[in-house]
């Protein structure tokens, strides 16, 4: 499996809304994947996370994919988070760190890193 990950973030007065979703580049289909989120400030004490999605840590989120078919995108995955303390700009870290026991041979897109401007603008990757 070749998985990969395409989204939106949009950063407004502390508060991030960020849309992701998994591509699959085959050749064989992902059960399940988790995918890390990794804020470069930390989160807020108190979120209200999708079902699929844990705290790691101040600054991290581990998230469930759910399946995802070969040459396929994944289900659309809604975060919002609220960070600790407003700031003008935010580094997401977005990286794939379980497919289910499938391997990955193109390990070169499992990982990217955003800037998010507190602009209210979407920033797409």
């Amino acid at each position: 499996m070749d998985l990969a990950f395409h989204g939106v973030a949009q950063l407004e007065g502390g508060a991030v809304e960020l849309r992701l979703t998994p591509w699959n580049g085959g050749p064989a289909a992902v059960p399940d994947a988790t995918v890390r989120l990794r804020w470069s400030v930390p989160l807020a004490a108190a979120q209200q996370l999708p079902a699929r999605c844990v705290r790691e840590d101040e600054r991290t989120l581990l998230c469930g994919t759910g399946a995802v078919a070969v040459d396929a995108a994944g289900e659309l995955l809604r975060v919002p988070v609220r960070l600790g303390e407003r700031s003008s700009e935010v580094t997401l870290a977005v990286d794939a760190v379980w497919a289910g026991g499938a391997v990955d041979r193109g390990r070169s897109n499992d990982g990217l890193k955003v800037l998010v401007l507190d602009t209210g603008d979407a920033y797409t990757f």
